[in-house]
């Protein structure tokens, strides 16, 4: 098993979460982050007076997933969140040594579907 963690813009996740489902991804974990790269934030405006923001607003998702569909959970989080533009986001592959289902006890492959 692999842990994936996506951090991408807030706008993409909609469709990333559907298309992910649609694959048969069982579950996600979703956090709201804040950060910065080669971005190095922006500029803005409020009444008049400029402001920078140094960091954005990003999504951490969080998934675990099968090794034989990696490949596949990676070209769909790919096609969906990439605009061209700097900021698109990041994608980390994790090894999962053991997943449990508290609830059940299962171990492995079922604790994760």
């Amino acid at each position: 098993m692999k842990k994936v963690e996506v951090i991408t813009r807030p706008e993409v996740f909609k469709e990333l979460r559907d298309n992910l489902f649609s694959i048969g991804v069982g579950g996600m974990t979703v956090t709201e982050a804040a950060g910065t790269g080669k971005q190095k934030g922006v500029e803005g405006m409020f009444r008049g007076t400029t402001f920078e923001i140094k960091v954005l607003p990003k999504l951490k998702i969080e998934l675990v997933v099968e090794d034989g569909k990696v490949d596949q959970v990676i070209e769909v989080i790919q096609r969906t969140c990439k605009t061209g533009s700097v900021g698109d986001g990041k994608i980390f592959i994790i090894p999962v040594e053991e997943a449990i289902r508290i609830r059940t006890g299962e171990h492995g492959k079922e604790a994760i579907i």
